[in-house]
Formats: C-alpha cells, structure tokens, sequence
C-alpha cells in the first residue's frame, strides 16, 4: 500500500473513531510500527491529528469543529451521498465544494479514490472552496490540487465569505460542483442559515457546468433562513430516506432527485 493510500486510511479510522493505536494500525495495514510512526508525524505535521504516546487522537487543525460536525448526524447517510457524489468526479476535473458536514464527507471520499492517484507525483483533479477544514483534509492529498478561496472566515461553519470569496471564485470555472444545504422544500427551494454563505453556494453553482445539491433527507421538508437560487443547478444527491412523496413532490416543482443507496461503513 502507497504512502497516501496508508495515510487516507490512517485519517478515515481517525474520523470514524476518534483515536487510533500504532499497533492497530501495523494489524490493518501489514505495515511495520516505524513506519506506522512515520505516517502518523507526516499527518500531526500536516495538523490533520495530535500525537499521542502510542498512537494518535482526532485533530481538525488545531482547533474543535463547530457542533455541527461533531455530533455526525446521519453518518451512514452522509456516507452513502460522499460515496455517490465521488463517484461523478473523473481525473482532471475542477470541482467546487461548499462547507457543510456532507459536503466534508464528499472531500473524504474525493481524497480516498485510488484511481485518482496518480504515480508520478502530479496532480490528477483540482478542488476549489471555501471551507477551511475541507482544505485542510485535503492537504495531505498530493495528488490533489486544493484552491482556498479567500475571505472573511464564519466561525459556525469555517466558510468563508464575502466579497474576497466572491472575487475568487470569479475567476474560476468549475467542472463540476456540490453545494450543501440546510433545508430544501418544493415551494420555496434550497436554503441555508447564513445569507453570505448563500452568496457564495448560489455563486459556486454558476461557475459550474454540473452542480448538484447535497443534503441527508432529513433536511427535506424544512427550511433554513437564506434561500438559494433554485432554477440554477442540475440536481439534489439524497439518501435512500427520502419518500416516494417528498421525491414526487420535489421533480414536480422541476428539482430532478438522485437517490444514494445504503452503504455499510466497514468497522
């Protein structure tokens, strides 16, 4: 197994369990402990995880996530949408990520794709965001090239936003873009909490030939305080919890739905 390889598994288990021993990483990976310890001070490096005597814990770059993404409410249906959405992401391609808990597990699948790694060291998809712990997930990816977008930082999501944010991401074009929300209702379209963060989605999504609203299906039927353009993007990518009613509901109102099947996260 290829450096990177280890290390997104490394970061994976860390998310999945908040701490990890050098021993089980030598069980899971056929590795030997010094280089389990290598790979462990490359990442604390990178401040993607904090050493520990034997091992390491979860870090999100020295700092606590907001709530938000530490409670991982429907994880395994965030899991499934990172899964799909991933996998609509071919070499080359410029992608645009929005901060939100989905779209953070979008970057953990992207950093993971084994296909996308290329031998040679150069790097074989580019992603464009706001989000600064997204960035920061991705930084140890060498494969990937990771454009921050600048601006003024929101401390309940770590976007950024503003007219900083806004001025970089004009003068990008994106191959293809995800977009998390807060809520999404038929009559009344995608929405999110903050009106700057909805500039920028709403901007994100223009700069992309393919964009796609991502959102769990519990944010069906709910709304948030700042709409979205609604008429602007290709689809919504949902989980399986979805009714036949609130679909019909939403391709009635002109909003195409992809269902993400159920996966099993191996433990």
């Amino acid at each position: 197994m290829k450096r990177e390889e280890r290390q997104s598994t490394i970061l994976e288990l860390l998310s999945e369990f908040g701490q990890i021993e050098v021993e089980e990483i030598v069980r899971r990976l056929g590795v030997s402990p010094a280089t389990a310890r290598r790979d462990l001070d490359s990442l604390a490096a990178a401040s993607l995880l904090s050493r520990t005597h034997g091992g390491a814990v979860s870090s999100t770059v020295a700092y606590d996530l907001p709530a938000r993404y530490q409670k991982e409410e429907a994880a395994a249906q965030k899991h499934a949408i990172a899964v799909l959405a991933a996998s609509l992401v071919k070499p080359d391609m410029v992608v645009g990520l929005s901060g939100g808990t989905t779209s953070s597990a979008i970057a953990t699948q992207l950093g993971m794709r084994r296909d996308l790694v290329n031998e040679s060291g150069r790097t074989t998809f580019t992603v464009v965001t706001n989000a600064v712990n997204i960035a920061s997930a991705l930084a140890v990816r060498t494969h990937v090239k990771v454009m921050v977008t600048g601006g003024v930082l929101n401390p309940r999501s770590y976007e950024l936003v503003g007219p900083f944010a806004e001025q970089a991401l004009e003068k990008v074009t994106l191959d293809m873009a995800f977009v998390g929300i807060n809520g999404l209702e038929a009559h009344i379209g995608p929405t999110v909490s903050d009106e700057f963060e909805a500039s920028i989605n709403d901007l994100m999504i223009r700069r992309a030939r393919r964009s796609y609203l991502v959102c769990d299906s519990s944010k069906i039927g709910h709304s948030a305080f700042a709409a979205l353009t609604r008429a602007a993007f290709n689809a919504l990518i949902t989980d399986d919890g979805i009714t036949p009613e609130q679909k019909l509901e939403l391709e009635s109102a002109g909003i195409p739905v992809i269902i993400a099947p159920a996966l099993r996260i191996a433990r």
